[in-house]
């Protein structure tokens, strides 16, 4: 059938379509791709440490987030969701790839965390079994690998799952120094994200403009021998839902 578009569901799998086989990395068919990312535990990745992020910790230290319920979207091997119930959330947290879930449960039994961990799509799951509310959205390298129409989707999870004066954190890529920085339409021409994408503050705030901002800055570089990770070339920020307290 030639004509196959009756829904926005419809438009974005259609979008996705020009990136493929791209489009795997944030679809359910992706699970294939990151599982061979994460196979190798021994590649010298950044953040396969088991370190929680700076920004993270420094939030909660200087009590900005309080304890209550989290969902950690593309969690990988799990390590700010075990941070996160070490500090006192009620912690779900969210990949594609079994692989990468595999490792999160040995570090979450090694630690004695209790974290519910799922495999799957976000955009999917937080339409039923985690629909919220959550007094706190973390992304961690997540949105700068959607491309540009995915926004939308990310955007109504945001919708759907963050309770009233609830937080969404969020580290990606930072302009001018690290990830591409084309403009939107470059990106369905070429039929790549040429390794992610890059944002400038003034993007970001625009991008979740519904969400009051908190703070913006680039991500501290923290040492090898450092607890906690954390790499110059990614933005750290927090916002906040409007509403009243967010519930515990």
């Amino acid at each position: 059938m030639d004509r196959n578009i009756r829904s926005m569901d419809d438009v974005l799998t259609l979008l996705d379509g020009l990136f493929a086989p791209e489009a795997d990395r944030w679809t359910t068919g992706g699970s294939s791709w990151w599982d061979g990312f994460y196979a190798d535990r021994a590649k010298p990745v950044p953040f396969f440490v088991d370190k929680p992020d700076e920004n993270l910790v420094d939030a909660l230290d200087r009590g900005v987030l309080t304890p209550g319920r989290a969902l950690d979207l593309g969690c990988g091997p799990g390590r700010n969701s075990l941070y996160l119930a070490a500090r006192g959330f009620r912690v779900d947290a969210v990949d594609l790839s079994p692989t990468a879930l595999d490792w999160a449960r040995e570090r979450a039994r090694a630690a004695g965390a209790d974290v519910d961990f799922h495999q799957g799509d976000a955009f999917e799951l937080t339409t039923g079994a985690l629909a919220g509310p959550y007094d706190l959205v973390y992304d961690s390298g997540c949105f700068h690998h959607l491309p540009p129409h995915r926004r939308v989707s990310h955007l109504a999870l945001l919708e759907r799952v963050l309770a009233p004066g609830g937080h969404f954190a969020l580290t990606c890529f930072a302009s001018g120094a690290m990830g591409s920085e084309l403009p939107d339409a470059d990106h369905y021409r070429a039929g790549g994200l040429g390794g992610g994408l890059a944002y400038t503050p003034e993007e970001l705030r625009w991008i979740f403009a519904d969400l009051e901002p908190v703070e913006l800055r680039r991500m501290r570089d923290e040492a090898p021998e450092s607890a906690l990770f954390g790499e110059p070339f990614l933005w750290t920020a927090l916002f906040r839902r409007p509403g009243g307290a967010a519930q515990r």
